[in-house]
């Protein structure tokens, strides 16, 4: 039986301006983007406007290039690709956030359900919408009373926090996959019952922000699982619900850690780079050490885009941190050692590689036994590094340490950086440490 021409894919490419060659191309870039092993070529595409159906990851991969390049969400059926898999969630600004992430923390608890959650056309720049954080506003405080037979306590959003800090130092020790699933089931099964069950106004937004902390972490312990289209809607639902309670430094946080994900992507565009300047702008109402961990992101973003405005920015950022007076926890401290790192990251963008080294080597020395996964993964950072700069016996000193600590990370980025480990070394074999060591990271795969 003959199949039917794909009419719909081909006008969608006909409205962004593309052929085939042009549209193989951007799916091969998203997919390098995403760590995906997809090839793509221009015959491939002219085998999908004749009528041959994508795998459906690779569907989801064309819905999502699509959509960014049209400015709005297309669909399976838009595109005439029904195989692709089904959106979970509504992925735009504007859906319901307590309804997201009641959808979201039970499909994390359903193994089927779970594998959609990092499928869908959703742009991981996630830019803002023209308003900024002022969303359409859903009756996210009406009480349900039939869901919970009480109202909640005063002190339930300080449990939720007390939580939100056991969940954080447990990803910070083990790895954010170690710790997703029991996130997932203590927001879907204790608190997700709480936002829509009356009690004053000030409790209801006390507990929309602690919902909002756990939300954060729970999109970052996505993102280390490389999960990352289910982490954006979770930090998304963050970003909501602290507006929503008007807290200004969960908010400031919320959107310093989408540039930040996005960073981590591959993605400086200046819609990511709108994200950083939001949050700097909320941390101003917050305290001085959120407002450093603000403009210390906004650092690494312009020193993509202009170097001077980078360095006043972080320069800043060093300032406000020296003010101190924080207290101990993931939403009130920022330890000097990621400052350091931040710093790292930034001149590492701006060519300083020496620079970078000297950053990198202050922050593993500042780091504490708490940031066990943080300071595994500034090693690794400053073992690249320092080959870079030809120092490989160096750099093989910083990688025995690295993989001292790797079999006990349950971690995406920890993952990404052997892999790294591993590619930088291959030229190295001759050396015969160097050799050795490649052989200990090949056991490892």
């Amino acid at each position: 039986m003959s199949r039917m021409p794909n009419v719909r894919l081909a006008l969608l490419l006909e409205a962004v301006g593309w052929g085939p060659s042009r549209f193989a191309r951007a799916l091969r870039k998203l997919a390098d983007e995403r760590g995906l092993p997809v090839s793509c070529h221009p015959t491939t595409v002219r085998r999908w406007l004749e009528g041959t159906q994508p795998r459906p990851v690779v569907a989801a991969l064309i819905l999502e290039c699509l959509s960014d390049q049209l400015g709005q969400r297309i669909t399976a059926q838009e595109a005439g690709l029904t195989r692709a898999p089904a959106t979970v969630v509504d992925p735009s600004w504007e859906a319901d956030p307590v309804h997201k992430l009641i959808q979201l923390t039970r499909s994390e608890l359903d193994p089927d359900r779970r594998i959609l959650l990092g499928t869908g056309a959703i742009s991981l720049a996630a830019p803002l919408p023209p308003d900024g954080v002022a969303l359409p506003r859903p009756p996210l405080l009406q009480a349900h009373p039939s869901r919970l037979r009480r109202r909640p306590e005063p002190t339930e959003a300080d449990q939720m926090r007390a939580m939100a800090s056991v969940f954080a130092a447990m990803a910070d020790q083990y790895g954010g996959q170690r710790v997703r699933a029991a996130l997932a089931a203590y927001l879907a099964h204790d608190v997700t019952p709480l936002l829509r069950a009356g009690g004053s106004d000030r409790v209801q937004r006390d507990i929309l922000s602690a919902t909002a902390q756990l939300s954060l972490l729970l999109g970052n312990t996505c993102a280390d699982s490389d999960h990352q289209t289910a982490a954006q809607h979770y930090h998304q639902i963050a970003v909501r619900l602290a507006a929503e309670a008007d807290d200004h430094t969960v908010l400031a946080i919320a959107l310093r850690t989408m540039a930040t994900h996005a960073h981590d992507l591959g993605n400086h565009s200046p819609a990511v780079l709108n994200l950083a300047e939001q949050a700097v702008h909320h941390a101003r109402h917050a305290t001085p050490v959120t407002h450093a961990y603000a403009r210390a992101q906004l650092a690494v973003l312009q020193a993509h885009h202009d170097r001077h405005a980078a360095m006043r920015a972080y320069a800043l950022a060093e300032r406000l941190h020296s003010r101190g007076g924080t207290t101990p926890g993931p939403f009130t401290a920022y330890p000097p050692g990621a400052l350091l790192f931040q710093r790292a990251h930034m001149l590492a963008t701006l060519g300083d590689l020496g620079g970078t080294v000297a950053a990198l080597t202050t922050s593993l020395r500042l780091r504490t036994p708490a940031e066990r996964r943080a300071a595994t993964l500034t090693r690794a950072r400053l073992a690249e590094s320092l080959l870079r700069l030809g120092h490989l016996d160096q750099a093989l000193t910083h990688w025995h340490g690295f993989l001292e600590a790797f079999p006990t990370l349950h971690s995406a980025q920890a993952a990404r950086r052997l892999g790294a480990m591993r590619q930088l070394l291959r030229p190295h074999l001759r050396h015969r440490p160097a050799a050795d060591l490649l052989a200990q990271v090949d056991g490892l795969a």
